[in-house]
């Protein structure tokens, strides 16, 4: 688990194909991998991965083909800067929100414009997780833990302050970036309990007519 509060910036060194799968060798910067150790994980943005070599200035993973499927950890390119987040320890403050480093899918910058002294992005999640995202709600974007300002659709706003910008990635967005999305884990489990027994069902699934017949519609 971890908490969508990046703690350093690292840098892909390589990313080399292994059957249908990669092995990825992260620098990681200014990360503290004093405690790192073989098995641990780390979150690279927002892809929780496991240490299979560890070291003070790199750490090694391995990427099975279905995270390389459903996130844009495979586009990356060596020197590509990524957000770091060793997984949180019970003592570790939670100034973001509870993230499992399990990515729903990759999300697109539409717009990006300046907005004060911050920047306001608005991006677009997949049609399937539209569902997930809500007004004042929790998103993590390439690991890092933000509110979403507004919903329109499957598109959301963001309004991202400087010290963010400065401290992760995201001052690298642009319109048409790819970026890597997981959804509050809230909104999943919610889901699945608003099912109740409908749940065993392979077919079930929560729309307007299953809503509207348990009374969450108003006439």
């Amino acid at each position: 688990m971890f908490t969508g509060i990046v703690t350093a910036v690292g840098r892909i060194e390589s990313m080399e194909p292994r059957g249908g799968d990669r092995r990825v060798s992260v620098a990681t910067g200014e990360l503290d991998t004093a405690d790192l150790a073989v098995g641990d994980s780390v979150a690279v943005n927002g892809v929780c991965l496991t240490a299979v070599e560890a070291g003070r200035e790199r750490f090694v993973a391995d990427v099975s083909g279905e995270t390389l499927a459903n996130t844009a950890l495979g586009e990356l390119a060596p020197g590509a800067p990524v957000n770091l987040e060793k997984a949180l320890l019970p003592t570790t403050r939670l100034g973001g929100h509870l993230v499992s480093g399990h990515v729903d899918g990759v999300a697109r910058v539409v717009e990006r414009a300046p907005e004060g002294r911050s920047e306001r992005f608005r991006l677009e999640a997949p049609a399937e997780l539209a569902r997930y995202l809500a007004r004042k709600g929790s998103v993590c974007l390439d690991g890092v833990s933000l509110t979403v300002n507004a919903v329109e659709g499957a598109r959301f706003d963001l309004n991202i302050v400087p010290h963010t910008l400065a401290a992760t990635t995201l001052d690298g967005w642009s319109a048409g970036s790819r970026v890597n999305i997981e959804v509050d884990l809230v909104a999943r489990y919610l889901e699945r309990l608003l099912l109740g027994e409908a749940a065993a069902d392979p077919a079930a699934g929560i729309d307007r007519a299953f809503l509207a017949e348990h009374g969450f519609l108003g006439g």
